[in-house]
């Protein structure tokens, strides 16, 4: 699959031709400045939870490229009411067939406030299943035993994890996720767009290395074939 990083949370994945963006929080990341964001296709905007460093972009995006936008029932409703009505609302535990693939909500152990101080419901992972391979992102979370579900739902062609530690697990809880997802070839986000979760990529990625795994931590721009 081919996986594209533009910063922090926010990626791409597309499958079966269609262009997939998870969190768009690019033009408010000095990281991501080099970036144009009126650039980046979506056919589908994944939402992992409320917060504004994972939807910052959304509406602009959304309202750009007509993506249908994937997303607790919480934000889909702040959405509507913003003039975004291309939505499909989700809770962890469900699963919806797309045109691309299968995608089932999981367990994030994180919080979800919308910018606007409203609650933005549950926050989530999602597991992807398709044709083309499969993959996990987790959204923002602590290390949790839920995770050991993961591999009833698919044999993984890769998953991606926050490594940032401070609001979500560092690399070394993110190794020990990786076990539980079974595993071994992760992407690590949330890491360095702030002072609190700037890392040591050398080590991250030795933790990983250790355990026979890959950590890929692409810039913003970069990308990948999974």
């Amino acid at each position: 699959m081919h996986y594209t990083s533009y910063g922090h949370s926010c990626f791409s994945v597309v499958i079966k031709g269609k262009k997939i963006l998870f969190d768009p929080f690019i033009t408010y990341n000095e990281l991501a400045r080099h970036i144009d964001v009126d650039s980046i296709e979506a056919d589908y905007i994944f939402l992992s939870h409320a917060h504004e460093d994972h939807i910052a972009d959304c509406i602009s995006i959304a309202s750009r490229t007509g993506a249908k936008v994937v997303c607790s029932f919480e934000i889909h409703v702040w959405l509507n009411n913003k003039g975004i009505t291309n939505t499909h609302p989700m809770n962890t535990g469900g699963k919806w067939n797309f045109d691309f693939g299968t995608v089932k909500c999981v367990v994030a152990q994180h919080s979800s406030g919308l910018p606007d101080g409203s609650y933005g419901g549950n926050p989530m992972g999602f597991v992807f299943t398709s044709e083309e391979g499969n993959f996990y992102y987790s959204g923002d979370t602590a290390l949790t035993l839920d995770m050991q579900l993961v591999p009833q739902y698919a044999t993984l062609s890769f998953a991606v994890l926050p490594v940032g530690d401070n609001f979500t697990m560092d690399a070394k809880d993110a190794v020990q996720a990786a076990k539980f997802i079974q595993c071994r070839k992760i992407v690590g986000v949330h890491y360095d767009t702030f002072g609190f979760i700037k890392i040591d990529h050398a080590w991250a990625q030795q933790l990983f290395a250790e355990e026979g795994m890959q950590l890929f931590l692409p810039a913003p721009g970069e990308s990948l074939e999974l």
